[in-house]
């Protein structure tokens, strides 16, 4: 396999800098996409304006990184002085700030860019070594919103997961029973906590992990974010929004259903129908080239023809956020799928999730991931969609 080109040379020329430098660990998506290197300590990747990569990290993970890391050119601490430097400065980040110092100028480098969210103390020290920083967008974001294939059939394998735990959290509130309005499940009031609980069970059993995952009930539902941790209310919509990541391959999913356990109200019955009316519509119109403003506007347009709010004429009811989002390493990622401008590319994974919240009815929200393909797409997302569950006899 033709290994990808991550050569930023075109940004470097256009911040006029002599290479790109970040800082970061196992939370940070850019450093890992480009260098494929997990650690839970920050270490350093640089691109200089010839191409040549460095991976900067600690002496203890050298032997992990020439094995794991896709950077062939590896430098430690330990041969900058590292820990000499910390006896010198009496403060660990100042001496690793004048090792990363030392290896700019190793590399002949004077004007670096680095991106947005570059540590200010590593900056204000560069910046007094006499380096000129220059903060840049992140030159990998747009990259890494092309996917390549097994950066699809990892997120595939995410999806998996997610649609296991949502198959079994479905099941629970499906064999719930009805008291007095509330659900039990074997003689225990059925909770969002342990809808949440069931989720994170399997998605452990995948290899998957998720945190924030939303389980909302009734009232909260009419807040996108909103969540339930107590009772589950029969005759109520529950919003199920789960987004696992592989915790080997760190690549998210992400997915939405909205179930009700009993009898559903016409007005529910109908910002059911209208929701997926409206995601469906979105999905009909993914394809390279369209502008993703204009399915967010088409999504917007049906909404309104049929009566209900949008946030595009400054409406805080109805439907109040974004049609989607991209999704990977982060995720949020690029391309939105809002009002901006931004074209779709064959490789890009997105997803589509109309939704309406209104205080006092309650929330639908529905969310499939698919793949941008060279004539269409490619619906990620196989579970259906049911809105209200019949009990198991």
């Amino acid at each position: 396999m033709k290994e990808p080109d991550f050569s930023i040379k075109k940004a470097l020329e256009e911040a006029r800098a002599d290479a790109y430098l970040m800082t970061g660990n196992i939370h940070n998506a850019d450093i890992y996409y480009v260098t494929r290197f997990l650690a839970s300590d920050d270490f350093v990747y640089l691109q200089t304006g010839a191409g040549k990569e460095v991976l900067f990290i600690s002496e203890m993970e050298r032997g992990r990184a020439e094995i794991e890391s896709r950077v062939s050119t590896i430098k430690t601490t330990q041969e900058f002085g590292y820990r000499e430097k910390i006896k010198e400065k009496k403060d660990p980040s100042i001496a690793y700030a004048a090792c990363i110092s030392e290896l700019l100028l190793e590399e002949k480098v004077k004007r670096v860019s680095v991106p947005y969210d570059f540590p200010v103390f590593y900056s204000s020290y560069l910046t007094e070594a006499g380096f000129t920083v220059v903060p840049v967008k992140s030159p990998f974001r747009k990259m890494r919103s092309l996917k390549r294939q097994e950066e699809i059939e990892a997120i595939k394998y995410a999806q998996t997961a997610g649609e296991k735990a949502m198959e079994a959290a479905i099941a629970l509130i499906a064999g719930a029973e009805e008291k007095e309005g509330v659900l039990y499940f074997e003689g225990q009031a059925l909770t969002g906590a342990k809808v949440n609980s069931v989720i994170d069970h399997t998605l452990l059993d995948f290899g998957c992990e998720a945190e924030e995952t939303i389980v909302s009930c009734g009232e909260d539902t009419a807040n996108p974010h909103g969540t339930t941790d107590g009772p589950l209310r029969a005759n109520a919509p529950v919003i199920l929004d789960i987004f696992p990541r592989s915790k080997k391959k760190r690549y998210f999913a992400d997915m939405t259903r909205t179930v009700l356990r009993g009898e559903a109200s016409e007005k529910l019955k109908a910002m059911y129908e209208t929701v997926l009316a409206a995601q469906e519509k979105a999905l009909g119109m993914v394809k390279p080239g369209v502008a993703a403003s204009e399915i967010h506007n088409a999504v917007c347009d049906l909404f309104e023809a049929r009566g209900y709010h949008t946030y595009r004429s400054g409406s805080k009811a109805g439907f109040t956020h974004s049609t989607g989002h991209g999704v990977g390493l982060d995720i949020h990622e690029l391309p939105g799928v809002g009002e901006n401008g931004a074209l779709l590319e064959a490789g890009n994974v997105i997803t589509i999730e109309p939704g309406l919240y209104y205080p006092g009815i309650g929330g639908i929200r529905l969310e499939d991931m698919v793949l941008v393909t060279e004539k269409g797409c490619e619906n990620l997302t196989r579970l259906e969609k049911k809105f209200v569950l019949k009990p198991f006899l």
